[in-house]
């Protein structure tokens, strides 16, 4: 009797066990995380890392050595500075061979306006704290001017570099794509551009070549049944699995056999089947996520976005404010009414805000039907033609682009009645709105400012607004600024 109790008490304690390790199991799967990571070399992680900072700080000594300043404790603080800001600001080298070469493609660089917000943020600091006369103006500017020709050279030495490593076979790492369709011969097309993540053997697939529009047949490696035998026997690195969404039950059974291998896999889901909008790899607490439409300012880019608003506005309003005077006169005596006319649009995220101009007009309009301004407009006074058609009576807008309700470039903001009327109309109307509206924008630079008397003006200004939103750029920012300069003076939609 005592030993039958034993058993059936070990027989307990057994299912216990079971029970709370498969419970353990069960919790850690749930709480399973992904973390972010790269599929690069860690020699070329690093070095892509830390080079641009590592340059500019470089250069700032070259400077001090080549006017002969002693290298004070001064300018090792500006070089950590500069160093913590440029990590932050300055993006990491791009590894593609096919990066643009030339003085066009140098000077189309991302680094020049990348360097302008890091040295505008210490000139900031070194003013703040008075400490600019601490300094060589000489190394101060030569340093300003050549580091973004100086991370130029860096780039195209590093890209040469893991080139010729590469080539040596430093670099061990090959590559197969599971799928020989559209996603996988674009990720093809990207590893074969960059040599430093190693060698692309080729394809697998079950159909056959002449199925295949455009695939040499000796990248046809074999197909699904041939992948696990190949990887075994050719040491293959990374497995690129570019199957359509679809297909999941092959991809289950394909990741249960590679599991007897050492090849590290990645799923490569087709998200260019779908309309783009800043597209971007992010996660919530270890969940992966493929944002497929998003603001261009999530993240740090918000940043640069916001404090390259706050430093040029401060800058215009501190330059233009006895232009923004004698305007307030003239208006006052051009006709009865109000200086500035505050009418209601959307803002960011579809809320109201309120935008301030010159009046130009002998009414402020600002209800559910509201006519735009059209050539020989009665409405418009002798003097508000002349503003409208240097976009004078912009310049009130600079305050609110101090105050965060609007951009010195994005899309313009439309009157409410106008936004409730296109957006019924136009597909992706709305999507502007993922962003502050813009003193000047992409549009108008593309000869699409003044009236939109048709839905067909309407269409092509959203389409360019669109497109400003999917490749923004703090250089795509600067440009559109000197492009509105050069364009307010000769530009003969305005009125």
């Amino acid at each position: 009797m005592r030993e039958t109790l034993r058993a059936e008490s070990n027989r307990a304690e057994s299912r216990g066990a079971h029970a709370s390790g498969d419970n353990a199991l069960a919790y850690r799967r749930r709480n399973q995380r992904v973390s972010r990571g790269s599929s690069e070399p860690p020699s070329v992680a690093l070095l892509r890392h830390v080079l641009n900072p590592s340059v500019i700080v470089l250069t700032l000594f070259f400077c001090v050595f080549l006017y002969s300043q002693e290298p004070t404790p001064a300018y090792f603080a500006l070089a950590a500075l500069a160093f913590l800001i440029a990590s932050q600001v300055v993006s990491e080298p791009v590894m593609d061979r096919s990066a643009r070469n030339g003085l066009t493609g140098v000077l189309q660089h991302r680094i020049f306006a990348e360097w302008l917000v890091v040295s505008a943020a210490l000139l900031l600091m070194a003013f703040a704290f008075k400490v600019t006369e601490t300094f060589s103006r000489r190394v101060i500017l030569t340093w300003f001017a050549i580091t973004p020709f100086a991370v130029v050279a860096a780039e195209a030495l590093l890209r040469r570099y893991t080139a010729f490593s590469a080539l040596r076979g430093k670099i061990q790492q090959s590559h197969v794509i599971v799928g020989a369709n559209e996603v996988g011969s674009r990720l093809a097309r990207r590893l074969m551009a960059n040599p430093h993540l190693g060698l692309f053997k080729g394809f697998f697939d079950d159909r056959d070549t002449t199925r295949l529009p455009d695939m040499p047949e000796e990248q046809l490696l074999g197909g699904m049944a041939d992948i696990v035998n190949y990887v075994r026997l050719n040491g293959v690195s990374c497995i690129y699995i570019c199957l359509p969404m679809r297909a999941d039950e092959r991809v289950t059974k394909l990741l249960e056999e590679l599991k007897d291998t050492t090849a590290s896999v990645y799923f490569v889901p087709d998200i260019f089947m779908f309309d783009l909008m800043q597209a971007r790899v992010c996660d919530i607490d270890g969940i992966p996520m493929l944002a497929v439409c998003e603001t261009p300012f999530a993240g740090l880019d918000g940043v640069i976005k916001r404090v390259s608003d706050i430093v040029f506005s401060s800058v215009l309003l501190l330059m233009l404010w006895p232009l923004l005077l004698l305007i307030a006169i003239g208006v006052r005596f051009s006709s009865p009414g109000p200086i500035l006319f505050r009418q209601q649009r959307y803002g960011m995220y579809g809320e109201a805000i309120n935008v301030y101009k010159f009046r130009t007009m002998t009414v402020c309009e600002d209800s559910d039907t509201i006519v735009q301004a059209q050539r020989n407009d009665p409405r418009v006074t002798r003097f508000g033609a002349f503003l409208r058609r240097t976009s004078l009576d912009e310049l009130p807008q600079l305050f609110n682009v101090f105050l965060g309700s609007m951009s010195l470039v994005g899309p313009r903001p439309h009157a409410v009645a106008h936004n409730e009327e296109y957006r019924r109309i136009i597909e992706g109307y709305m999507l502007r709105h993922k962003v502050r509206p813009g003193i000047t924008g992409w549009a108008q630079v593309n000869g699409l400012r003044g009236e939109t008397d048709t839905v067909d003006k309407m269409q092509r200004r959203v389409e360019y607004d669109l497109d400003y939103l999917r490749n923004w750029s703090l250089a795509l920012d600067l440009a559109i600024l000197f492009r509105t300069a050069s364009l307010v003076w000769r530009d003969r939609n305005a009125y």
